[in-house]
């Protein structure tokens, strides 16, 4: 996943260079998901107590059918308080490389969802795209709504899933809040934050991923978590995703948080903003979170 945008405004010019249009895509989107089948680790055992979903519909993108593979991790026993998680996961590795920070969630107190996209692990086959990666997410949303109708339900997004998520967020109108970890305001402000920037590569983005002009129209409160330390995608951006949100909202910033363990290394941090943000129960730690503008949502 290291430097994906660099490889995607790379293959951008080569692309155009070459007079192909359709190859300008594919790359963009070969780069940017860079879809596998695979797990850092041994995927059974990260996987193991999670029940293995499928999520079936006729996709409006494609022209065909398509299949998710999901997992889900529930509560135990689950009742009408226990709130839900549509869990995004973002390039490169399948939902198995999410298993622990799922159960990092599920000790939050949620109930967890979380999916493959098509193209990545079990789902059905092909290369995604920001496309294909939004009618995804807006399928196991209703799958998770038809299943959990009375409890609360959150939307989390890592990475490129908080782009994701926050699409859904802005165009669904029953969820509780949502969270995005170590995310960005799009792509193009993320290959503009290298060194390399200032070359003229944004016209020819054609998986943009403009969370910064969606996250507007999200109508719930919002928890934006980036790790200071994040040297892929900069923390900047995701305190300009934040400013531009207009719901109930907090910014925390995990000190010594990379880009992929913000999540247990800010797990104190996270257990304060849930209860600051959504009323969740409170911390069982003092808060260290470094946060800005907290607001109290409405119930």
């Amino acid at each position: 996943m290291k430097r994906w945008a660099l490889l995607a405004a790379t293959s951008a010019f080569v692309a155009v260079l070459a007079g192909g249009c359709a190859t300008l895509d594919e790359q963009q989107r070969q780069w940017i998901f860079q879809p596998s089948d695979r797990s850092w680790g041994d995927s059974a055992r990260m996987t193991e107590g999670m029940e293995h979903v499928w999520i079936d519909f006729e996709s409006a993108v494609t022209g065909e059918h398509a299949r998710l593979h999901a997992l889900w991790l529930g509560g135990e026993p689950e009742s009408a308080d226990t709130p839900v998680m549509l869990y995004l996961h973002g390039a490169r590795f399948n939902v198995a490389n999410s298993a622990p920070r799922m159960r990092r969630m599920h000790e939050l107190g949620f109930s967890v969802l979380a999916i493959d996209y098509r193209g990545f692990g079990k789902s059905s086959s092909g290369l995604p795209s920001e496309e294909t990666a939004r009618e995804d997410a807006r399928a196991a949303w209703t799958w998770l709504a038809a299943r959990h109708p009375q409890q609360h339900r959150y939307i989390f997004g890592h990475s490129l899933g908080g782009a994701i998520g926050i699409d859904l967020a802005a165009n669904v109108k029953d969820e509780s809040g949502i969270i995005v970890e170590s995310t960005f305001t799009s792509i193009n402000d993320v290959a503009s934050s290298f060194k390399w920037g200032w070359l003229p590569f944004g016209p020819f983005i054609t998986q943009r991923f403009e969370a910064i002009n969606k996250v507007k129209n999200v109508g719930s409160p919002l928890l934006v978590v980036h790790g200071a330390a994040d040297s892929l995608i900069n923390p900047t951006l995701g305190r300009k995703l934040y400013e531009a949100a207009t719901v109930p909202k907090m910014f925390v910033l995990v000190e010594g948080g990379s880009h992929y363990n913000a999540n247990s290394v800010g797990e104190a941090q996270y257990r304060s903003a849930l209860s600051q943000l959504f009323r969740m129960k409170p911390a069982t730690t003092a808060a260290t979170a470094t946060t800005s503008a907290a607001a109290t949502p409405s119930s």
